[in-house]
């Protein structure tokens, strides 16, 4: 019985190493290994020992033929699937950078184009906010005249009506709502002049490396 175990769990070895490893034995070959105490190992045939530090074939010359590594632990598994994930996701970020930076070069062959363009840009933006200030005028002098109404009603000693508090306080809100959406895109607009000098810098960068001789 204990014999018959030995065959398996030596058919079992051989089957979990490479195939020039299988047959390294039978060609002069050995292995050797460094434990996990460090001590080196030589040995005609594989153990668990050698499996799980990772070994060298050699020749009958000592010359390493083949290095096979270590056998990784799940933590150490799932590490190096999430290294070469963010590898991978960093080749694909710097590949799409390749590609838009050649789409921007050949959609604006000099820089005046490049700088009409963003300046459209920020000219939308700057279209928006004008409407937005408008905007906020216009209900700003609405809340202004229903307060004049309330301010009135009081000066008489008499009591505000629900609707004029209502509309009072539904003008209030819309005027709240103007004035963060005005703060939002002058925000945005301010962020955007900074992101195109970032860009425009970007680009004489790439158009000086393209006229390189």
């Amino acid at each position: 019985m204990r014999k018959s175990l030995s065959i398996l769990i030596a058919i079992t070895l051989l089957a979990s190493v490479p195939l020039r490893a299988q047959q390294a034995s039978g060609n002069g070959m050995r292995y050797k290994w460094v434990d996990g105490k460090g001590l080196l190992h030589f040995s005609d045939g594989l153990s668990q020992d050698a499996i799980k530090y990772g070994y060298d074939v050699v020749n009958d010359q000592g010359l390493v033929v083949q290095h096979v590594q270590r056998q990784l632990s799940p933590e150490e598994r799932a590490a190096a699937q999430k290294l070469a994930a963010q590898q991978a996701a960093a080749q694909r970020a710097a590949q799409d950078r390749a590609r838009a930076d050649e789409e921007m070069l050949s959609a604006y062959p000099d820089e005046a184009a490049y700088k009409a363009a963003l300046q459209q840009a920020l000219a939308n933006m700057d279209q928006q906010i004008h409407t937005s200030k408008l905007n906020l005028r216009s209900q700003e002098q609405a809340l202004t005249e229903l307060l004049g109404r309330a301010a009135e009603f009081e000066h008489d000693k008499q009591p505000l009506s629900k609707f004029l508090q209502d509309s009072i306080a539904k003008q209030r809100g819309v005027v709240s709502e103007l004035q963060a959406l005005l703060q939002r895109q002058q925000a945005q607009r301010q962020q955007a002049a900074q992101a195109q000098a970032q860009q425009l810098a970007h680009y004489r960068a790439l158009q000086a490396a393209q006229n390189q001789p």
